[in-house]
């Protein structure tokens, strides 16, 4: 029985857990605290009920999804692991400490996979003895119905490691897409200048935010517009990447709105806060 861990029950985590455990593995969701655990377990009980509803799988298989997951408030808990994937906060030196942590605690054999959607694999792997097993893994928003992995090498990479994680994704359901690591990968160094441009059409009052996501959807048949995106996103999460874009790549163009930091700043993170650019009720 293949076993994975994945570490962070936020959203993307427990997103993970939930996909893993749907497709068989045995699956231990860590965090810090109990709190966001039981979180996380109520996220996932609710997304099930929901494909069941649409059709998409049985009460017992379900159920059985369920059963396959696990919850732990220790690292300790990655030892039996075949896989493991980090999904913390994007923060690089929150990344680098876990790390550091789960090279010592998981199996020699074991890949260790971030789920970082800007940071640099080569950095992360190089808190590590073991950087021939680490490779960024990045899903996306929602999990379980979103297809793209996007599978990330560092400078060290092995061909096995990086062959196993697509043989894993696509396993998963998912479809697999090897880009190299650089600032932003290719998803969000493409995205987050467009949500970027977006606010500063907000800030410079050319449109509200209901205006851009209107020409978004209607123009250009973007499923969802770049402001409501970022509000599922996270605007938190947002400026967290357009800093490392900026920081890392050196170009002014991915300098951050000011709008977007007075709006993190006063707490407008988007869904998770009920407010950002739109207002959530839920």
């Amino acid at each position: 029985m293949a076993r994975v861990a994945v570490v962070g029950a936020g959203t993307m985590g427990s997103g993970i857990a939930h996909v893993f455990a749907q497709h068989g593995w045995e699956t231990t969701l860590v965090d810090v605290a109990p709190d966001p655990l039981a979180r996380a377990l109520k996220t996932i009980a609710a997304s099930i009920e929901r494909l069941v509803k649409k059709g998409a799988g049985s009460t017992e298989q379900g159920a059985a999804t369920l059963a396959r997951i696990g919850t732990s408030t220790s690292l300790d808990s990655v030892k039996d692991a075949d896989l493991v994937i980090e999904a913390a906060i994007e923060n690089p030196e929150i990344k680098f400490a876990l790390f550091r942590e789960l090279d010592r605690a998981a199996p020699a054999g074991a890949i260790l996979a971030t789920n970082t959607s800007s940071i640099s694999i080569t950095a992360i792997a190089a808190q590590t003895k073991r950087p021939a097993q680490v490779i960024g893994m990045h899903f996306m928003n929602p999990v379980p119905l979103m297809p793209l992995v996007e599978v990330i090498r560092g400078l060290a990479t092995s061909d096995e490691t990086a062959r196993r994680t697509v043989e894993i994704a696509t396993a998963l359901g998912k479809t697999p897409v090897e880009v190299r690591d650089s600032p932003g990968f290719v998803s969000n160094r493409v995205l987050l200048p467009m949500i970027n441009e977006a606010i500063f059409c907000v800030m410079e009052g050319v449109a509200t935010p209901e205006a851009v996501d209107a020409v978004m959807k209607l123009g250009m048949s973007h499923p969802i517009g770049p402001l409501a995106l970022a509000d599922l996103i996270g605007l938190d999460v947002c400026l967290a990447i357009l800093e490392v874009l900026h920081r890392d790549l050196g170009d002014d163009k991915y300098r951050p709105a000011p709008l977007l930091r007075q709006m993190v700043a006063a707490g407008r993170l988007g869904r998770k806060s009920g407010r950002g650019f739109h207002a959530y009720r839920d």
